[in-house]
């Protein structure tokens, strides 16, 4: 506890000192306020335990934040404001004995209430009705005893107020260490759970306490995104974590321990599908690449058209995991089981910088089956061409078969594609991209040539050329297949 009053002048000791008394003030008076006040607070110290009862009272009636605590236990609440009031009321006899004590009282206080969640302008206030009622009972202890004594108070009222003000900062600055603390393990459990769920480690039995904690239902159904953007060079360490933009419109999830919005990291209004905080992506360039945009090296892999953006899809925000090679969003599904459109309209919404590849898994059932989640959505991953795009795939089923033995689909393409190696490079990169344009139009020779800018028997003459060096006969339905995956492979395990 600070030093309430000093011989001759009332001046507060401690982190928020009162300035000194001018030289006139420096009277007998002072030293007689002195005397006043030490008498009036004995008396208090003899009377703790009915102090201490009308405080807790007061708390009950008057602060709703200090109402539950006292409900559950109201002996520990009592035994805290005596132990508060016991220190700081003999701050005002003794200081130097009690300082300390009080400033560790107070801290340990500010802790407490942090830990159970109280807020804190209630603890500050809790605070200041001590203060006040202290302050009343001394008036009314002078008055009572000789009230020509009632004006010397004045002189060290500033001071106990002062000495108020002090140890409602110290309260303030141990509860706000003591919240950081707690958000600091919070988010970090938070993270473990999540890295359990994803690589299928976590226990059935912690599935409750893990969809408790994450907000989540036990049994809901889930996908997740796994993302990745084009390395940079060879000294560019860790995963990926380009900016992205999901859905803005979904709802936030409560983070563990509290009920309305917050979060770090994942959430619309503070890092709105993209953290962070530990756990969201930063919003996309204006610049971004639109979804669905194809490169150089196939064809778009999501139309748009397929599922228009939502205007508001259910749910709760992704929660973000880092991964070794890259970033996964665990995404709870509210549609239909068996309807695509939710899962449509989540990569048709999908906004990501041109480079970025983006996989979104199948649906799973329950928390205990978001490890093989995550394997579904590295394997769309995968499949998603190098110069990035979105891989939805439940439509990208063969690319991710190819993708799944990489082995097997490169003695594939060697086995159907091999013959076109001996040609001139420019000569085989034509055929594959007429081969690549007439598969993609549905075997429409006619589509094919408007996409290549060419006339329909340019195509056919590519056509029959490829089927004279390779053997196979596109019109066969089991040599087309064999094409198109090795078309594929030569597409997504090209060095």
């Amino acid at each position: 506890m600070p030093q309430v009053v000093r011989p001759r002048i009332a001046v507060l000791h401690g982190t928020h000192p009162a300035s000194p008394l001018p030289q006139r003030f420096r009277s007998l008076a002072d030293r007689e306020a002195v005397e006043v006040l030490h008498r009036a607070a004995r008396v208090l110290v003899a009377s703790l335990p009915v102090l201490t009862d009308r405080l807790v009272e007061a708390l009950y009636e008057q602060e709703p934040g200090y109402r539950a605590a006292i409900e559950a236990d109201r002996a520990e609440i009592w035994q805290e404001v005596h132990h508060s009031l016991r220190h700081n009321v003999g701050s005002l006899i003794q200081p130097r004995e009690f300082r300390e004590a009080a400033h560790r009282t107070s801290r340990r206080i500010g802790e407490i209430r942090a830990e159970q969640g109280v807020p804190l302008d209630a603890v500050l206030h809790a605070f200041r009705m001590g203060g006040a009622m202290v302050w009343q009972d001394l008036v009314d202890e002078t008055a009572r005893r000789d009230p020509d004594d009632v004006r010397l108070l004045v002189h060290v009222a500033a001071d106990v107020w002062n000495f108020v003000d002090e140890h409602c900062g110290i309260v303030g600055d141990a509860y706000r260490q003591a919240e950081r603390r707690l958000s600091w393990r919070r988010e970090n459990q938070q993270r473990l759970m999540i890295a359990a769920l994803l690589d299928g480690t976590a226990r059935i039995a912690d599935l409750c306490e893990a969809a408790a904690m994450l907000g989540l239902p036990e049994q809901g159904r889930y996908a997740v995104l796994a993302v990745a953007s084009a390395p940079r060079g060879p000294q560019r360490p860790g995963p990926a974590r380009p900016p992205l933009n999901l859905p803005a419109a979904l709802p936030v999830a409560a983070p563990y321990g509290q009920s309305g919005p917050d979060l770090p990291d994942v959430r619309p209004d503070a890092a709105p599908y993209g953290r962070s905080g530990e756990g969201g992506l930063p919003h996309a360039r204006p610049d971004t690449a639109p979804y669905g945009q194809s490169g150089p090296d196939g064809p778009p892999h999501h139309r748009p058209d397929t599922a228009p953006p939502p205007t508001a899809l259910p749910g709760t925000a992704p929660l973000w995991h880092t991964g070794p090679d890259a970033e996964f969003a665990i995404l709870r599904l509210t549609g239909d089981p068996g309807d695509p459109g939710e899962l449509h309209a989540i990569a048709a919404a999908l906004d990501a910088p041109a480079g970025t590849r983006a996989g979104i898994g199948s649906a799973v059932e329950g928390l205990a089956a978001l490890g093989d989640a995550r394997r579904l959505a590295e394997t769309a991953l995968r499949a998603c061409p190098a110069s990035g795009g979105t891989v939805l795939l439940d439509e990208h089923l063969p690319d991710a078969l190819v993708v799944t033995s990489p082995a097997l689909g490169s003695a594939l393409a060697d086995r159907v594609l091999g013959p076109l190696d001996r040609l001139d490079p420019s000569d085989r990169d034509v055929i594959l991209e007429t081969l690549t344009a007439w598969l993609d139009a549905d075997g429409s020779a006619q589509r094919a040539g408007a996409r290549l800018y060419c006339h329909r028997n340019t195509v056919l003459n590519r056509l029959r050329r490829f089927e004279q060096l390779t053997g196979r006969c596109l019109t066969r339905p089991r040599d087309a297949v064999e094409v198109s995956l090795a078309l594929a492979a030569r597409r997504l395990l090209a060095p």
